[in-house]
């Protein structure tokens, strides 16, 4: 297949329009997954309290607090529900204020991104513009994720442009949820939501930037192959750092009105035409990514005459 490949070539518009399509039943399984995860994690701690099962039940928070930003973002683009108010409240509500993100103020950041993605307009640009970077850099910025340091750094800045008129949902949510663990007799347990915040969170959500933006070819590129990836995930990484199909960023760009839950079947179809052929677009596995993400700065060996 020729690189030049056309979007329409590789895809017919019945096809496109069959994953247009919003179920609210698989929506509706997702949402219940995120939850009955986080519910898990914090019974499993509970009810069989040691450090394995606590440490097991951050990790598993960590990512699925990001598994609900994931769908706040998704409800963002109005690719969930079929009904776009059921997307706002879902998004608003269930998903974003636990992790302290409005919706409306979401919605208005993030399409910026997709209209002007690896450009200086990109508001997300920051995040990725210096990768690849040497493996030095790379570990430094891993190390202050998982020892708090980038945890506690965003944690001040939310209570610090805290009001109440604008973050109550999430503040309502911190106290359902120590108020909930506290009835049952687990008060401890509520640290486990600061715990994976403070500590799994900012990493996964580096790992995602990177997998995402930072191993692409040419971020200044119009053509999505070029400034943005995909990451081919076992199951076990979807779990725990690649929620809700968040890792077929590539297909989200071409299309963000496909909902989350039908992007892997597109990758599928995409794929199997040849409309990737020669574009190293697709990363397999995150341990590829941090691969992808390193720089190679040591000095060239001049050959001895």
């Amino acid at each position: 297949m020729s690189n030049t490949m056309k979007l329409s070539e590789a895809l017919t518009k019945d096809e496109l329009r069959e994953l247009r399509k919003k179920s609210d039943l698989r929506a509706l399984a997702t949402l219940v997954w995120n939850w009955g995860l986080i519910i898990a994690a914090f019974a499993v701690a509970i009810i069989w309290p040691n450090p394995l099962t606590i440490l097991a039940g951050i990790l598993i928070l960590g990512g699925r607090q990001l598994g609900l930003g994931i769908i706040n973002h998704d409800c963002a683009h109005h690719a969930f529900f079929k009904s776009q108010r059921v997307d706002d409240f879902v998004g608003h509500w269930i998903a974003g204020a636990p992790m302290n993100i409005s919706l409306p103020a979401y919605r208005a950041y993030h399409l910026k991104h997709h209209k002007y993605a690896g450009t200086p307009e990109d508001p997300d640009i920051i995040f990725v513009k210096n990768y690849p970077v040497p493996k030095d850099s790379l570990r430094r910025k891993f190390v202050r994720d998982l020892t708090g340091q980038t945890g506690l750094r965003d944690t001040l800045r939310k209570i610090r442009s805290f009001k109440l008129s604008r973050n109550w949902p999430w503040l309502t949510f911190h106290i359902v949820l120590a108020g909930t663990l506290t009835a049952i007799g687990a008060p401890w347990a509520y640290l486990m939501w600061w715990a994976a915040e403070l500590f799994i969170y900012p990493a996964i959500v580096r790992l995602r930037q990177i997998g995402e933006h930072g191993t692409a070819k040419d971020r200044t590129s119009l053509d999505p192959r070029l400034n943005t990836g995909t990451t081919v995930a076992p199951f076990w990484q979807r779990v725990l750092i690649a929620p809700n199909d968040v890792n077929y960023h590539l297909e989200h760009h071409m299309f963000a009105s496909i909902p989350p839950y039908r992007l892997k079947r597109l990758h599928k179809l995409l794929s199997s035409r040849g409309y990737y052929e020669t574009f190293d677009c697709i990363s397999h596995g995150y341990d590829d990514v941090i691969r992808r993400a390193v720089r190679n700065d040591a000095p060239e060996m001049v050959p001895a005459e």
